[in-house]
């Protein structure tokens, strides 16, 4: 048996991380966020290493290198900033550092006291080798250093000069690299658009905007509601399917499977006579509308998401005209959708195991660029995990090649690995299971597990406290406290997350018995609500999210961490920028009923803070003033009032206590 030797590659490089299943899926970025790769860089013997990281955008010929820093146990580390949407590639290459040896070998002979003038001419020689591959002011300069150790008796002096950082760095910048070994995988980044890490979604239905009671609501009153929805700090209003909806099995009010003559249907049953999946539906008005809407919208700095549903109605045009695309029964009947024991006898699944798959494809492709070219730039997709996982990774390649900014969001409420991997083959951000975390520890394990595995390379989480699907127990049952407290979390623990409203900010916990659905759900009917309802959280969901656009390190999540507390239903963590510039603390009372207290752990070691330093936490939600000192800090938290603090901690610039001289 033959094997495959790399003649003269001393270098070895393993475990580079990131690396998603061994290259096969890129890691996800946003312009301006930092790349840090790891990788073992060793050989054999005791020579020293040099290691560098490879880095391109797209299709440049020429590679950037960035030089790896040592860390410990042959591993070393290195970053760059991604700085364009688009494709990058990353790798590292490593080689023989002989400069680095031989520094090395000549400090542990000189501090022994042995003779180095032998030693120092092996040094010029290695000079004379670098400079094969210098030209200009820095060869001049290593010039100057050989004629230097040519002609200095001081040993001591020579040592200083030999061992200095200016002429070691200069060294660096020109390594050997013909016999350099380079990693035998090629990675990729797809870089996204910034608000693919930090957006804040709300979930409205078109058809429930009207400001009469009774009536169907329109784009244009779409747009009259837009000066709220951008008031309380959103800057995405996604709306549910906007397209014609069947008749045929039309779901009445609360999902029942008789309508009479005035149920609307449910949206997500897509298609009728009046047209399909570039079509909309006539009451809510016109393309030319819809187009206006989504232009008022940006004056308002808010982006309209569009829900794309891959499923038909049985009146859907493509019935008739691909009877190939659906799956047909012997009684001759197209198989509705199923997910026993639920039944939607409303909606019916395309068959993506057809034999005219290809033609199937590019006909979903062409709804994707049809509102693409129309200006949408993101789309939540209902149940992708019910979709081969090929067909993804295809359309959102072929749509981003076109379209680098548009963004694509998951909502498969399924088996984690189905959830991560919907992720790997591209989807930008995703649906979570922070709806059903509660506990203490249940929080710390999720998030861990999202932000402190590899999951964190390529899983964007979007927290979502409700849906039109689902109304969680916490709030059926926790009254006004809950909803502020899931907003909190949902708000401060991601930097993408979502509401349904106006249910969530009216606090609507009215549910069918026995399950985590609204009753009288929107998805069924037209509902007229009062915004100005005495007890809606407008204003203070408006104030969560001025805080978060105010403060950077809340715009990401990867950087949360969790801290002590002597309470199990207190919640305490922090967030805090690369440079330290913005220092976040949440504390948030898990308990909707009760008055919780205790003492909890402030990290302040790693703020930069000393144990005998005074500093102001400053509590954003209630614009309360401590000055705290030390580790240990008391709270009490009255969740009907306001269930948590939102700390922006502040160090002392001067030894005066005055707030002036806290930054």
């Amino acid at each position: 048996m033959q094997m495959h030797i790399d003649e003269g590659k001393r270098v070895i490089i393993e475990r580079l991380n990131p690396e998603i299943d061994g290259g096969r899926f890129p890691i996800k970025r946003v312009i301006g966020e930092k790349v840090v790769v790891t990788a073992d860089v060793f050989a054999d013997g005791h020579d020293a290493v040099w290691a560098n990281v490879l880095y391109k955008y797209q299709n440049d010929d020429t590679w950037q290198e960035i030089p790896m820093l040592f860390l410990e146990n042959d591993r070393w580390q290195g970053g760059f900033i991604v700085e364009e949407m688009g494709i990058y590639t990353y790798t590292v290459e490593g080689g023989v550092d002989h400069f680095k040896t031989w520094q090395n070998d000549l400090k542990k002979k000189y501090d022994a006291s042995q003779d180095i003038k032998t030693e120092i001419l092996i040094g010029i020689q290695q000079i004379h080798d670098v400079l094969k591959r210098v030209s200009g002011d820095d060869k001049k300069k290593l010039l100057e250093y050989i004629d230097f150790l040519r002609h200095e008796e001081n040993k001591q002096k020579a040592m200083k000069i030999v061992l200095s950082e200016e002429l070691s760095n200069l060294i660096k910048k020109y390594p050997d690299k013909q016999s350099a070994t380079k990693y035998e995988r090629e990675l990729a980044i797809v870089v996204d658009r910034k608000k693919a890490l930090f957006s804040t979604w709300y979930e409205r239905f078109p058809r429930s905007c009207s400001p009469k009671s009774g009536e169907h609501g329109t784009f244009k009153d779409c747009e009259a509601i837009l000066p709220e929805i951008a008031k309380m700090g959103f800057d995405v209003f996604y709306l549910p399917p906007i397209h014609p909806i069947g008749k045929t099995n039309r779901k009445g009010k609360n999902n029942s499977p008789v309508s009479v003559q005035d149920d609307v249907g449910c949206p997500w049953a897509i298609g009728s006579q009046e047209g399909g999946h570039k079509s909309i539906h006539p009451q809510l008005g016109t393309l030319s509308d819809f187009e206006q809407l989504m232009n008022k919208a940006k004056d308002y700095g808010v982006e309209i998401a569009l829900d794309l549903a891959f499923q038909c109605s049985p009146d859907h045009p493509y019935v008739k005209q691909h009877p190939e695309w659906f799956r047909w029964r012997p009684d001759g009947s197209v198989q509705y959708a199923e997910n026993p024991p639920k039944r939607y006898e409303d909606v019916l699944p395309l068959n993506f195991e057809t034999e005219q798959w290809q033609q199937l494809w590019e006909e979903l492709k062409s709804v994707v660029v049809f509102w693409a070219e129309r200006g949408i730039r993101i789309f939540r997709v209902d149940n992708p995990h019910t979709k081969p996982f090929s067909f993804w990774e295809w359309l959102i390649r072929e749509v981003k090649s076109k379209y680098p900014d548009v963004l694509f969001l998951s909502e498969a409420f399924t088996r984690p690995k189905v959830m991560y991997y919907l992720a790997k083959v591209g989807f930008t951000q995703s649906y979570t299971y922070f709806t059903w975390r509660n506990t203490k520890k249940e929080f710390i394990t999720y998030l861990n597990e999202l932000t402190k595995t590899e999951v964190k390379e390529y899983f964007r989480p979007n927290f979502w406290p409700n849906t039109p699907d689902i109304l969680p127990e916490h709030l059926q049952h926790g009254g006004r406290p809950a909803f502020m407290i899931r907003l909190i979390l949902a708000a401060t623990l991601s930097s993408n997350y979502g509401i349904f409203g106006p249910d969530f900010e009216l606090c609507v916990s009215e549910a069918i018995a026995g399950k985590e659905e609204y009753l009288d759900s929107e998805k069924y009917e037209i509902r007229y609500w009062n915004w100005n309802k005495p007890g809606n959280l407008k204003d203070f969901i408006a104030r969560v999210n001025r805080i978060r656009k105010e403060n950077p390190s809340l715009q990401t999540t990867r950087n949360v961490q969790f801290y002590e507390g002597e309470n199990d239903t207190i919640l305490s963590y922090g967030k805090v920028t690369d440079d330290a510039s913005d220092i976040i603390f949440v504390v948030v009372n898990l308990d909707p009923y009760h008055v919780q207290s205790g003492w909890i752990k402030v990290p302040i070691d790693i703020y930069g803070i000393s144990a005998d330093q005074p500093y102001l936490a400053h509590d954003l939600l209630s614009d309360d003033k401590y000055i705290w000192q030390g580790e240990k800090n008391y709270v009490e938290l009255n969740p009907r009032i306001i269930p948590a603090h939102i700390f922006k901690i502040r160090k002392r610039l001067k030894k005066e206590t005055d707030f002036d001289y806290f930054m």
